[in-house]
């Protein structure tokens, strides 16, 4: 008898591994449907966030292929393309960007890890300086605290850089009430407002802003999934069952779709959990409407082709 539940445990565990090793080489396509009678003329957005690095497929061949089949007309980065750690090389992030601003206007919104290299240039060198140069070389300049406006489609889209005291692990630092408006002054409330912003745990006070769309990442989807409870189980702050995890949340007439991240970094795998491409559908409507997920399909490997989730 023992030895029969030492095979079922040993089988459970392989199963296990399996699991974890196919969800940190694959990613799925999610995809949202947006209208608002601010918008002039519909678009497609792709959102990429938390690549840190990873390549899908050989100078991710993959992942280029399902965004472009996708046929977006613009490109939302929500932050953390690269990883902050001395003597990492940030090519595949640049590779990434220089391929896609070939063929779309990108939009670059930072995270806490371009951020970080910024912060200590003791520690990163010249790292930062030479990503943002390489950036600007390939026509995309990082919204730091700044906006650009898409007067073709009516959409006004924002990048915010929040100060690294709203990173702090175990817990959440108070925002104050007048800190995004010092940071990105009045929103243009005569256009739809797309906030690129990495942090998710402030989303409320993203929609009192005035972002009408928040497009976030950083929590990776709480690395491991549970199944059937379909939760996240920690974020990069060392916090277990955080609020927001992943999938599409609201306040009131505002949203934000937390992207689960196409990457990782510390906690190197992924469990019920892949990666997370996702595509906005964006058209114009008599009455705003808030986003809808319209589906979910597989993605790609590292090497080969090819949870859901109650949004909230």
């Amino acid at each position: 008898m023992l030895s029969v539940i030492y095979a079922i445990a040993g089988v459970a565990v392989l199963a296990l591994l399996w699991k974890m090793l196919y969800d940190s080489t694959h990613f799925e396509i999610t995809e949202y449907r947006i209208a608002d009678p601010r918008i002039r003329k519909g678009f497609r957005a792709v959102v990429l966030a938390d690549l840190h690095n990873k390549q899908y497929g050989r100078g991710n061949e993959l992942l280029l292929e399902k965004i472009r089949e996708g046929a977006p007309d613009v490109v939302f980065v929500a932050g953390d393309l690269l990883t902050a750690k001395p003597g990492a090389d940030p090519g595949p992030a640049l590779s990434l960007i220089r391929e896609l601003a070939k063929d779309f206007p990108v939009y670059y919104g930072n995270g806490n890890h371009e951020h970080r290299i910024k912060l200590y240039p003791g520690e990163y060198g010249k790292l930062a300086e030479k990503f943002e140069e390489d950036l600007r070389e390939c026509g995309v300049e990082p919204l730091v605290n700044e906006r650009r406006t898409l007067e073709e489609f009516g959409v006004c889209v924002v990048g915010v850089e929040i100060p690294k005291e709203y990173y702090r692990r175990f817990r959440i630092s108070p925002m104050g009430e007048d800190d995004l408006g010092e940071l990105l002054g009045e929103p243009d409330r005569e256009r739809y407002t797309v906030l690129l912003a990495h942090n998710p745990d402030y989303f409320p006070e993203y929609a009192g802003w005035g972002a009408d769309l928040t497009l976030s990442g950083h929590i990776h989807g709480g690395v491991a999934r549970i199944p059937f409870w379909n939760r996240g189980l920690v974020s990069p702050a060392i916090r277990l069952f955080p609020k927001y995890d992943g999938g599409l949340y609201t306040e009131g007439e505002r949203a934000m779709i937390l992207s689960r991240g196409l990457g990782s970094h510390t906690i190197p795998f992924r469990l019920f959990n892949p990666g997370d491409l996702i595509f906005l559908e964006f058209s114009r409507g008599e009455e705003k409407r808030l986003p809808q997920l319209l589906q979910r399909n597989q993605g790609g490997a590292l090497k080969t082709e090819g949870l859901d989730k109650q949004e909230r």
